[in-house]
């Protein structure tokens, strides 16, 4: 092997020696055959080394080649037979060690370093400060620094990165010079230069600017609906240097792009300029049942969750696909699909998305919901309106407040009214319909009555027995809606000094002084709020108060009360008709009896015996609930039988009929005076 190699260097050898190539010229620029001895008759290396093809190169170029440690292992075959130059020889000798990745970096004119073509950038190879067309075309490795003029150094860089040689590493950016500084093959160098001198030129080549002037709609509007249309790969197609603006002082639309898509900017423009009547309008809905405050609430919630939906949902994007096991070739660019606007901002017809347009006010002078947005969103608020302006369950709370006095033989107001709890019931109702009882905090099923009579007339008719020390001390009535919170107060109101001033009113009076009052509620408080359920039953969330007043104190000599409060909550359930009877609110009382005489001593004493004693005395509360079927005749079933017992039924039926006849009276009726 060696033998061969040999032979073939020494053949390369005496080829040069015979055409006489030992004048040394610059590498960079081998002169052209001008004499015999310029002629290098053949090379023929045959499975030469690398260290064989670089004593040839030495030979060719005259200069000292230095060479790394550990020389490649491959080896060459370069066979010129023809009669070439010596600038041809070398041409074909740094091709060759380019081709198999072996670089020369030059280091001044004598000498030549072998590197390896990953890393001849770093070592400094050849510069080429002028064109790279005045070199060879050529494999051998250089720089050249490319200065732009028009054209951005971070857009070019991608566009021919593709036509470099990746071993050399790309092209290196420097922004702040607007160049590129690229290390490749001299051959290469020619290329991109040739590349460049078509991208760096000004935008603007060829460009004609085009007025419009609009008619109908206004410019600004005409320019976001063509930023609107004009995106993705329509926008690639027209061109990034195509650019239009809007005057609306003029109300032009100012163009900029090439003469021959004026043609295609005529015929848009042309159909987005015309009159059109607004996509938006308002609209007032007048409400029967609900409140407008309430009903806008409700809107006003449903649009903004709606809308913070969508948002989640465009920022959340598609979820990426997971990648296949087994990735197929990438596939050809496909058509792009057509773009979705989302119903948010969407203007067509069928949506069931509000747009962003979308506004509601609620005008409670008239009860109505003002409404503003595309059509879709009148029609989806009107829809939803109908749905919440519906009649909402009504229901009568009938209460009874009884005081009952308790004695030694019972400890409590339901037992001294003779109802008793027995199990889970409480009897002593003549009736047969399940209520509910609660005495001292604990609830149990109880037999009731749920007649048509009153609730006092149901209490004093069916309780045993009744004594004359127990007394009614309130029986309101009131309707009320499903949520809303009904309230009853029996009691008083009195004087309550909350601050005192006090002034120099002369020098013979002193001091004056004023007060200031309020008036303070001192009773019993029954707050009930009903929840109507799809069956008929009632929910009932029951707050009992009751205050009295259990002394005195002065403070800044001024009397104040001492209040006592007692407060419990209950949330009971119970059908329509049923009686609840709450109690377990005690008070205490001071008794003191004697004869006329009694306060002069021993006279009163003879005639009349003086008594003292503590009463105790308890709060029974008795509540109906009757769910209301919003009909006159069956609803208001109870008052009319009471208006029939009334002298003035016939006066009162006719101012709420104004229809009724009177029927006629009998002889018993105008005898008893009815």
């Amino acid at each position: 092997m060696r033998l061969r190699l040999l032979r073939a260097s020494c053949l390369a050898l005496a080829g040069l020696a015979a055409g006489n190539l030992h004048a040394q010229a610059p590498a960079a620029t081998p002169a052209p055959a001008r004499a015999e001895e310029d002629t290098v008759n053949q090379i023929m290396l045959p499975d030469a080394d690398l260290d064989t093809v670089l004593n040839v190169y030495e030979q060719l170029t005259g200069r000292i080649v230095i060479r790394p440690q550990q020389l490649t292992a491959a080896t060459y075959n370069l066979r010129i037979k023809q009669a070439v130059t010596k600038a041809e020889a070398i041409i074909a000798i740094e091709t060759a060690l380019a081709v198999n990745g072996i670089g020369l970096s030059p280091l001044g004119d004598k000498f030549l370093k072998v590197v390896n073509i990953q890393a001849v950038r770093q070592e400094a190879p050849e510069l080429i400060t002028g064109s790279a067309f005045v070199r060879p075309a050529t494999g051998k490795a250089a720089s050249k620094m490319f200065t732009l003029e028009f054209a951005r150094a971070q857009e070019v860089a991608p566009m021919i990165t593709g036509l470099l040689n990746a071993l050399y590493g790309g092209p290196v950016i420097l922004a702040s010079a607007n160049a590129l500084l690229i290390t490749d093959s001299i051959s290469n160098l020619q290329r991109v230069e040739t590349v460049l001198q078509h991208i760096d030129r000004p935008n603007t080549a060829g460009m004609k600017p085009k007025f419009y002037q609009l008619k109908d709609a206004k410019a600004s509007d005409l320019v976001n609906k063509l930023r609107g249309i004009l995106t993705g790969t329509l926008q690639q197609q027209i061109g990034t240097a195509t650019s239009y603006s809007a005057d609306d002082r003029t109300n032009q639309v100012i163009l900029v792009t090439d003469p021959r898509q004026h043609a295609f900017f005529d015929d848009l423009i042309e159909r987005l300029d015309r009159r059109a009547d607004p996509n938006t309008r308002n609209e007032v809905i007048y409400l029967k049942h609900a409140k407008a405050t309430d009903v806008v609430n409700v809107l006003s919630r449903i649009i903004s969750g709606t809308n913070t939906a969508l948002q989640r949902q465009g920022a959340a994007g598609p979820r990426p696909a997971a990648p296949a096991a087994n990735p197929s070739p990438p596939a050809p660019a496909a058509v792009p699909a057509p773009t979705i606007v989302s119903a948010s901002n969407s203007q067509g017809d069928g949506n069931n998305e509000f747009s962003s347009l979308m506004t509601v006010v609620n005008d409670d002078r008239s009860n109505a919901v003002v409404v503003f947005g595309t059509s879709d969103d009148i029609r989806l608020v009107r829809a939803l309106i109908d749905k919440l302006d519906i009649v909402l369950p009504q229901v009568r709370i009938e209460v009874v407040i009884a005081e009952v006095t308790l004695d030694d033989q019972h400890t409590s107001g339901i037992s001294a009214l003779g109802l008793k709890i027995e199990g889970d019931k409480l009897v002593g109702f003549t009736g047969s319909t399940v209520g509910m009882a609660i005495s001292g905090g604990a609830i149990s099923r109880s037999a009731a009555v749920s007649g048509s009579r009153d609730l006092a007339a149901e209490i004093a008719l069916n309780t045993t027995p009744r004594s004359r020390n127990n007394a009614i001390t309130t029986q309101p009535v009131v309707v009320t809606s499903h949520g809303k919170q009904a309230k009853f107060f029996n009691g008083e109101t009195r004087p309550v000094v909350t601050g005192t001033i006090q002034s120099a009113a002369g020098v013979s009076t002193g001091l004056a002084s004023s007060s200031t009052v309020t008036q303070q509620q001192i009773g019993t408080t029954l707050t009930v709020t009903p929840f109507i359920g799809v069956d008929g039953a009632v929910q009932l969330d029951l707050v009992q108060t009751v205050e009295d007043v259990i002394g005195e104190v002065l403070v800044d000599q001024n009397k104040q009360y001492v209040i006592g409060r007692r407060e419990s909550t209950n949330y009971v359930s119970a059908k329509s008709g049923d009686i609840i009877v709450i109690s377990g609110f005690r008070k205490n009382a001071s008794l003191r009896s004697s004869s006329r005489f009694g306060p002069i001593p021993i006279l009163g004493d003879l005639l009349g015996a003086r008594s003292r004693g503590q009463t105790v005395s308890d709060l029974v509360f008795f509540v109906r609930p009757v769910v209301l079927t919003n009909t006159p005749a069956i609803d208001n079933a109870d008052a009319y039988r009471r208006i029939d017992s009334w002298p003035s039924r016939d006066e009162v039926k006719k101012e709420l009929d104004p229809s009724y006849v009177a029927p006629p009276r009998s002889t018993i009726d105008r005898l008893l005076g009815k």
